[in-house]
């Protein structure tokens, strides 16, 4: 056993004891960040604005505090862009993520000194209780890549901005730095093929121990790893012990992985985004990721079903359930208040609190009251795969609401690798698993309003080539599992 190796199981073990501290007392722990939150913005035109010295407990806060998204509380953060201070938080932010707007153009999320922190140590924890519990620890002397977006950045008003990942680049610990890759040269390639051909060339000859990045974008560099060398991924560095990942589910990767891979890996899920960095995977026995209670992030939950209805109402960790859909609401140490920040989470654990992310409030289904969400769609791929050798690279469902004949019915557009030999017995297979997850879908089955699933196929890289017609190829851009109308849909089909 290496020095690094042996000194990293003994700061694993502190941090694990550390993490137990907060995790016990959940509902304190919570309380005491909502207070300090409270209490430094109270100064700030957002405080003033919102009669923060009056608030004294939740009930306080949901009466002055409304939900907001990016476009409702964007007044506010134009006015932090143009560099004035105490707007949301005290005194200017260190950075901004910038990150694709749905409605109106780039979205600028504030990063300050106090928030920028927890998103390079929610990290470092993850892979801390990954060897706490494993014990494996040798993969800290090979080398490591995330594929992440460029670290270049621009600046504004005296501050700096550009991708969230690229900013973190600037962040990783000295220690870590010596085995990282790839170059910092090859990072700020923006043009995300050429950036993943390079760093095939830099790695392939490698010790690489950790790969992180989303699923769908280290599939390309697996692949192309694969193309150079003539073999599987894991020949190529006999040492890859752990893939990282976050962003998207890997359940409907994870077969395609392990055959590029040539075996099993172990994986560590985490649920970063520009925002915060909510949660990660903390054990590899049990199902979901420890929510991070303590990370100067306050939460709220409201019941998905509920979320658009004019007052609903919003629960705090003591008082969720299990199973229960819910968009989560947060209000953060870089100045974000009641911000709905559109993903939908499931407890699957109250002891500790532990989340699966189930899709967003605003990608599902219902063209006909179904009610559809992310994760009902890839539990039934995942079901209607198992005991075959079926493969998927990607895939995504849209209603087809005026057929040219026949009842209207949900297609799903799938690009195989190794596609079913009965492709109709495969659509049955997908539809009777999504009928036992979603009762509204059933209930429409079995009434003739619509027919059952229709599969299209997508040729190779037909989705890589979507996503570069719309210039999210690459980074952090994830193709949406399922909508509502049929942009993607009709797109894919052109």
């Amino acid at each position: 056993m290496s020095i690094k190796s042996f000194a990293a199981k003994l700061f694993a073990k502190k941090v694990y004891n550390d993490t137990q501290k907060w995790a016990k007392h959940p509902v304190e722990t919570q309380q005491q960040v909502l207070k300090m939150l409270i209490e430094k913005a109270a100064g700030t035109q957002f405080g003033k604005d919102h009669h923060f010295e009056g608030i004294k407990k939740h009930s306080d806060f949901v009466k002055h505090v409304p939900v907001r998204d990016y476009e409702d509380l964007k007044p506010y953060i134009e006015k932090v862009v143009k560099g004035e201070e105490d707007i949301v938080w005290p005194g200017k932010p260190l950075y901004f993520a910038k990150t694709s707007g749905t409605t109106s153009g780039a979205k600028y999320i504030p990063l300050t000194k106090e928030s920028m922190p927890y998103h390079i140590q929610a990290a470092r924890d993850a892979i801390l209780h990954y060897i706490h519990e494993t014990g494996k620890a040798a993969f800290v002397d090979g080398k490591m890549i995330f594929l992440q977006g460029s670290p270049e950045l621009e600046e504004k008003h005296g501050i700096k901005f550009g991708r969230l990942s690229g900013i973190v680049a600037h962040f990783v610990p000295a220690y870590l730095q010596r085995n990282r890759m790839p170059s910092w040269e090859t990072n700020c390639i923006e043009d995300w093929e050429q950036k993943v051909d390079a760093i095939v060339e830099e790695t392939y000859k490698e010790n690489m121990t950790v790969i992180s990045g989303i699923p769908s974008w280290v599939q390309m560099y697996f692949e192309r790893l694969e193309k150079k060398g003539s073999k599987k991924v894991g020949e190529i560095f006999k040492n890859f012990s752990l893939f990282i990942y976050g962003g998207v589910n890997y359940e409907p990767y994870r077969a395609k992985f392990e055959n590029l891979i040539g075996s099993k890996v172990d994986s560590i899920e985490l649920f970063p985004a520009s925002e915060g960095f909510f949660a990660y995977q903390d054990t590899q026995t049990k199902k979901g990721m420890l929510l991070l209670l303590n990370s100067g992030i306050f939460y709220e939950f409201i019941k998905a079903d509920e979320f658009f209805n004019e007052h609903p109402k919003r629960y705090t960790i003591g008082e969720v359930e299990l199973g229960i859909n819910y968009a989560m609401i947060i209000s953060t140490n870089a100045g974000l208040w009641g911000y709905n920040i559109g993903d939908t989470i499931q407890f699957t654990s109250l002891s500790p609190y532990r989340i699966v992310v189930s899709g967003r409030i605003k990608h599902f289904i219902s063209a006909f009251g179904e009610h559809v969400i992310g994760k009902e769609v890839e539990s039934a791929l995942k079901e209607a795969m198992e005991g075959t050798d079926i493969s998927v690279n990607e895939f995504t469902v849209a209603p087809q609401i005026n057929p040219e004949s026949g009842l209207p019915y949900h297609e799903w557009f799938i690009e195989f690798e190794k596609e079913p030999t009965d492709m109709d017995a495969f659509s049955l297979a997908i539809d009777k698993a999504m009928r036992k997850q979603n009762v509204y879908y059933d209930d429409l089955i079995s009434g003739n309003i619509l027919r059952t699933v229709v599969i299209t196929k997508v040729p190779k890289n037909g989705f890589q080539e979507y996503m570069k017609s719309i210039g999210k190829l690459g980074g952090q851009n994830k193709l949406p599992r399922l909508s509502n109308d049929r942009k993607i849909a009709d797109a894919l089909k052109a």
